[in-house]
């Protein structure tokens, strides 16, 4: 299985560009006016088209709760807890899937299709939906569907959604305050520059005056 290590360096910057580049595609939306006192913080600067758009989305329901729930286990086997930061579900990746596929309806086939498909192999495997089976037998399946360039005869679909559900569940996790938290990005912090080190300054026969030292590079340490 792909672990958080893979997902980091194989999708932050491909699938979860694709999706998050594709909902911002310019060629679908309308210059309007700037919405600068939104009802809550996450509206902040969004277009009352947006705020309506996204308003709708979310009172509308397009899983099922057994979908749902398949969906929730697939994303903690994806990106599953650790010492580092909480699992998929604890960034409320399920919650951003449904809003996705709400958003991007021709995500609703594959999606939908797939979940299917899920549910019918477990099935025949083990006489149970894949909800109920074990998460030993959960895993069986996910490993021959988890990896696009060794496709087993009977398994094309589900590696075809099971890719998806990957996407998806990066773009949401690394999209969320724990997920960025997760790669350990700061954004623009402030920093302090101490000047060339010593022993490039000694290997160019070069030194600091004592006015360059207490102006350009001495530093208050309280």
């Amino acid at each position: 299985m792909d672990r958080r290590k893979s997902i980091k360096a194989l999708l932050i910057g491909t699938a979860a560009g694709s999706v998050i580049m594709d909902s911002c595609n310019p060629a679908d939306k309308k210059e309007t006016a700037v919405v600068k006192d939104a009802a809550t913080p996450d509206q902040a600067d969004r277009t009352p088209e947006e705020i309506a758009h996204n308003k709708k989305l979310n009172e509308e329901t397009f899983f099922t709760k057994e979908e749902m729930a398949t969906i929730v286990i697939l994303a903690d086997i994806i990106i599953p807890k650790d010492e580092v930061s909480g699992s998929a579900t604890d960034a409320k990746v399920p919650d951003f899937i449904e809003f996705i596929v709400k958003d991007m309806p021709y995500h609703q086939t594959p999606m939908r299709g797939g979940l299917r498909w899920l549910q019918m192999e477990s099935l025949k495997r083990f006489e149970k939906s894949f909800n109920e089976i074990s998460e030993k037998q959960r895993i069986e399946i996910v490993d021959d569907i988890a990896y696009p360039n060794k496709v087993k005869p009977g398994m094309k679909q589900g590696v075809a959604f099971f890719t998806l559900m990957r996407d998806l569940t990066s773009t949401g996790f690394y999209t969320s305050e724990i997920g960025v938290k997760d790669i350990g990005y700061k954004g623009n912090v402030p920093n302090q520059w101490n000047g060339v080190p010593a022993d490039v300054l000694k290997q160019y026969n070069v030194a600091y005056t004592e006015k360059e030292l207490k102006e350009c590079i001495s530093f208050d340490k309280a």
